[in-house]
């Protein structure tokens, strides 16, 4: 049960669904009404072992997505890295919570509405269920999906807005400053810049982070003494290096606060911006988009929380994954609205790069913006969750190409897992027998022999250290490397033409060898493709309870392999092109 609000009046307010329709400039915003099928989720992953009572879940969110226009690759990278964190908890054991969603308030939503002549309530809905359709598709295990139009969020918002207040954090006064609405943000002097729209010829100032446009604003507003944070911050960042991800932005963020803050404007007059949340007993305001959107991460986790359970829903989080373009958003902004009202701070957020096209920026005006629906349909689901995680960036921004993606497809998976499951599974093999041998110690091991198990005992360990340290990229790589050694060891030894009876011991030690590399790269992969990966570990006919972390070493399980002799299948069928 929710404990009651500060003022029970919260309860009976609502958003107002009307606005002024005023004309805007802006580029026709184009939307997706039909969408692919939804392919069938894979099942979650096991999980080894019950938490103890008590123990917080792991909890890992994105960020809230912007409705005023169709999702991009961009979301669906972020999604995928989240989801992979997500289940990497999973099958290690500890109960994983993730939570994605819709910011649906701002500025920017209430113009893209306006040019789509809709009801804004009815242009978010349409929004919202294109970005679940996209976390749907994309095989994201979610738990929660918020909407910041959501009842609840709204009362949660207007109370953290109250706590605030009550803390004498939040005063009126007058700001002036260049404001983007397409940014949903102020910018100082020093961060914008004048110059020439290419497309027109005209004068425009844009902010020189984003480049995206900016216009003078002055008005009266509430602020949030961001300016008395700043020590506090320091403290918190000196005390947590490692909070923000990788270690360089958290440089940045670090170098930001000491050069010292303004106050932040955290609301816009009601008759400029209608579409939002009112500030309490003040109708003549709506809260700042931002702040609004921030706290959706504890709303997710129940709050205002009621004491004695204010871990239960996850918080504090252990993670926000986010694009380094909203880095400040999360990494000063949000720590400092939790400090203010003494809450505890997230634990870490993970910041990572952008996709291009052909090095350029991907944007609706040049072409260049890559539509994941249709990428999903063109070369499937587990294809599209393994380039994200592959091939993105975490420090620098990646290429994204849809030849590497074929490239990537046909040499490590198609030919290589793939065509490397079906020859251990060959009709000259038998790996019931292979693994009851392996447990009688009758092979003699030669140097290749003892590399291979030495991959397969540290591999697990290994991916779980870069895991650790929220590298997924290099985590799924290092899981593939597992897959290519085996398949060169596998090469090497030959094991097909150990026909005779003397030889089949022999034969037996390599086909055990190289099905459990198969093994337990099957069992680390199920993170990264799910679908993917249960195929793998059901051709090898790995019971269900035995694919978690714990069974992810040599020698784990030597249970398998029934039926397999024989039995192949296309796990990775020749593309469609």
């Amino acid at each position: 049960m929710r404990p009651p609000l500060a003022h029970s009046s919260l309860r009976s307010l609502r958003l107002r669904s009307s606005f002024s329709y005023r004309l805007f400039t802006a580029n026709s915003i184009k939307r997706y009404s039909t969408l692919p099928p939804v392919p069938p989720s894979p099942p979650p992953l096991p999980s080894s072992t019950t938490p103890p009572a008590g123990e917080k879940p792991y909890f890992v969110t994105t960020p809230i997505f912007y409705v005023n226009a169709a999702p991009h690759v961009g979301h669906l990278y972020t999604t995928v890295i989240a989801d992979v964190i997500k289940r990497w908890q999973g099958l290690l054991g500890r109960k994983a919570l993730l939570c994605t969603g819709t910011d649906e308030h701002g500025m920017k939503v209430q113009q893209a509405a306006q040019l789509a002549v809709k009801d804004p309530q009815e242009f978010c809905n349409e929004g919202a269920n294109s970005f679940k359709s996209l976390a749907n598709q994309a095989f994201c295990s979610y738990d929660t999906f918020i909407r910041t139009t959501n009842p609840a969020h709204y009362e949660a918002v207007q109370y953290f807005w109250q706590m605030l207040r009550s803390r004498d954090y939040i005063y009126q006064g007058k700001h002036e400053g260049w404001y983007s609405v397409s940014d949903e943000t102020f910018y100082p002097a020093s961060a914008i810049e004048h110059t020439l729209d290419q497309a027109t010829g005209q004068k425009i100032v844009v902010s020189r982070e984003t480049v995206k446009v900016v216009e003078w604003t002055s008005e009266t507003n509430y602020h949030f003494r961001l300016s008395a944070m700043a020590p506090r911050l320091l403290e918190f960042y000196k005390q947590n290096p490692s909070f923000v991800v990788p270690s360089a932005r958290y440089a940045e963020v670090v170098a930001a606060v000491e050069k010292g803050l303004d106050d932040l404007s955290v609301s816009r007059p009601r008759e400029r911006l209608t579409w939002g949340i009112p500030v309490p007993n003040d109708d003549s305001q709506t809260i700042y988009v931002w702040l609004d959107a921030l706290i959706n991460y504890i709303t997710a986790s129940k709050y205002p929380w009621t004491p004695g359970f204010e871990s239960a829903g996850g918080w504090p989080a252990d993670l926000h994954v986010v694009g380094k373009d909203i880095m400040k958003f999360h990494a000063i902004y949000w720590p400092a609205f939790l400090l203010a009202l003494d809450l505890p701070l997230p634990k870490q957020v993970l910041t990572h790069a952008h996709w291009t096209m052909s090095r350029k920026k991907m944007s609706k005006s040049d072409g260049n913006v890559v539509n994941p629906f249709y990428a999903i349909q063109r070369y499937g689901v587990d294809t599209m969750r393994f380039y994200m995680a592959h091939d993105g960036g975490i420090n620098d921004d990646r290429d994204y190409s849809n030849e590497q993606i074929v490239e990537r497809y046909r040499h490590e998976l198609q030919f290589g897992l793939g065509n490397l499951v079906n020859r251990v599974c060959g009709i000259k093999f038998n790996i019931v027998d292979a693994c009851q041998e392996s447990t009688k110690d009758v092979w003699d091991l030669n140097t290749r022999d003892r590399l291979m198990i030495s991959h397969a005992t540290t591999a697990a360990g290994e991916i779980a250290e870069l895991m650790e340290a929220l590298d997924v990229p290099n985590a799924l790589k290092a899981v593939m490397s597992l897959a290519h050694e085996t398949n060169k060891y596998l090469q090497h030894a030959a094991p097909w033409i150990l026909t005779q009876g003397h030889q089949l011991r022999e034969q037996n030690k390599i086909v055990f060898l190289s099905s459990e590399c198969i093994r337990i790269a099957g069992i680390l992969l199920q993170p990264f493709m799910p679908d993917k990966a249960k195929a793998i570990l059901d051709q090898l006919a790995v019971d269900k309870d035995k694919r978690t972390f714990e069974f992810a070493s040599y020698g784990k399980d030597t249970t398998y392999g029934e039926g397999t002799r024989g039995k192949k299948g296309l796990i990775f069928p020749p593309l469609s092109e």
